[in-house]
């Protein structure tokens, strides 16, 4: 968790070093993996622009185990011009997992752009299909 607080800190939000404070997200991340959570409630503090804010909100709407094109986003925001402003806003999204920008791919499906690696993103894809009908 260290290396995540400090890469958050550098995108400017605000760390708590609390005993206890990050025992629900530890909770939710491992439901999350083991598929038993579709939906995160932890709360979360996205501090970005107000375009920024608006991506990230509507990557929160995306529903487990489904994606949605950098396009189709831009298209929701009512500019359709704007993939590539959408693709630069979820590249600085600083809490990926729990708004879920690993659910938007290419136009044509492919897997494109993830700060993680597309082996990650593949990975999370993945996961979400095997336990899509869980719930």
């Amino acid at each position: 968790m260290t290396s995540m607080a400090a890469r958050w800190r550098k995108r400017g939000i605000e760390v708590k070093d609390a005993k206890g404070h990050n025992d629900g997200i530890i909770a939710e991340l491992n439901a999350f993996f083991t598929g038993d959570l579709h939906q995160f409630s932890v709360p979360v503090d996205l501090r970005g622009t107000e375009f920024q804010r608006q991506v990230w909100n509507l990557l929160l709407n995306i529903p487990y185990g489904e994606t949605r094109s950098y396009g189709q986003i831009a298209g929701a925001l009512g500019r359709p011009e704007a993939s590539r402003a959408v693709g630069q806003a979820i590249g600085t999204n600083p809490v990926a997992i729990i708004v879920p920008c690993h659910r938007v791919i290419g136009v044509n499906g492919g897997l494109v752009g993830y700060g993680g690696g597309l082996h990650r993103k593949q990975a999370l894809l993945e996961l979400e299909a095997q336990h899509l009908g869980k719930h």
